[in-house]
């Protein structure tokens, strides 16, 4: 099995915005529930080379992820702040809600 690992996003003045999508681990969900959860409707699905159904960040959202992500940035960075004062990353509670529904532990976030 060949490695599959995309990146989508942006870096600018400010900083790095990239979702990491693994398409070996996305291609063993069955329901892509990281879909129905993201409020901003980031993710879309597509037929990869291998003709598995993956989930990939949606083209028109790429340039946009700071933006469209800042709601559920926010209320992870609340939580944590709250809690323990300080911003690290290090359990499943910390995960954005996109992340928290990927069983298999395809998406991460790179801000």
């Amino acid at each position: 099995m060949l490695l599959m690992i995309a990146n989508y996003g942006y870096e600018d003045g400010s900083g790095f915005y990239y979702i990491t999508i693994d398409g070996n681990k996305c291609a063993l969900c069955k329901d892509h529930s990281c879909m129905s959860v993201c409020p901003a409707k980031v993710y879309g699905l597509i037929t990869d080379d291998y003709d598995d159904l993956v989930a990939v960040v949606a083209q028109e959202a790429r340039r946009r992820l700071r933006e469209l992500c800042a709601a559920c940035k926010g209320l992870e960075n609340q939580s944590r702040n709250a809690e323990r004062g300080e911003n690290i990353n290090d359990s499943d509670d910390d995960k954005l809600p996109c992340a928290n529904a990927c069983l298999e532990g395809a998406i991460t976030h790179s801000w």
